[in-house]
């Protein structure tokens, strides 16, 4: 069988052990989540499909209907073929890019609020890979996706700024917010 990359990703997870498709999820959120988008029923999905396949055998039903899984001999190859195959281009779908694209059909407000939601996202992101980061051996395989993490949301964050949308939000902010500073000073 040909893996598909989160069929793989699964496998990869299951090396650490048993998981059930509800840890697994909960895993892939936590970790390539971040870079690599897989659906809770994608996950369930794929787990099916490995357990036809015999990549991986389902254990008994445990608390709440909860069936974890292990990697079977063949899941181990199938995982070892795939990860030494030479990664794939990669694709880029970035929903507030596609609304920049078709800009033209909004009005300057919307856009700059669009931005700063993701801006704010972005912020939050930075900070939070940073605190992982400061927690992690930096030499470690698995921390080099957390360094790309980092060095991509500093490049958005100073790439959602440079928009000329943002710099006119940022102007009229600036002008609100002297106009506001010196009719204070002039009721004072």
């Amino acid at each position: 069988m040909e893996l598909n990359s989160t069929a793989a990703s699964l496998l990869g997870f299951l090396h650490d052990g048993p998981m059930s498709g509800w840890e697994l999820a909960s895993a892939v959120e936590a970790t390539i989540g971040n870079f690599w988008n897989v659906t809770r029923s994608q996950v369930y999905r794929e787990l099916r499909t490995l357990a036809e396949a015999r990549l991986v055998k389902p254990g008994d039903r445990g608390p709440r209907g909860r069936q974890r899984f292990v990697i079977t001999a063949a899941g181990r190859r199938a995982f070892a073929a795939w990860i030494a195959r030479p990664p794939g281009q990669e694709l880029i779908r970035f929903p507030l890019l596609l609304t920049l694209f078709f800009a033209d059909h909004l009005e300057a407000e919307q856009i700059a609020e669009f931005i700063e939601t993701h801006r704010r996202r972005h912020e939050e992101l930075l900070t939070r890979y940073k605190s992982m980061f400061e927690s992690s051996d930096p030499e470690a395989p698995r921390v080099q996706t957390l360094r790309f993490g980092l060095a991509y949301q500093q490049t958005l964050l100073k790439w959602l700024d440079s928009l000329p949308w943002q710099a006119r939000q940022r102007a009229g902010r600036s002008g609100r917010t002297a106009r506001v500073t010196s009719s204070r000073r002039s009721t004072s």
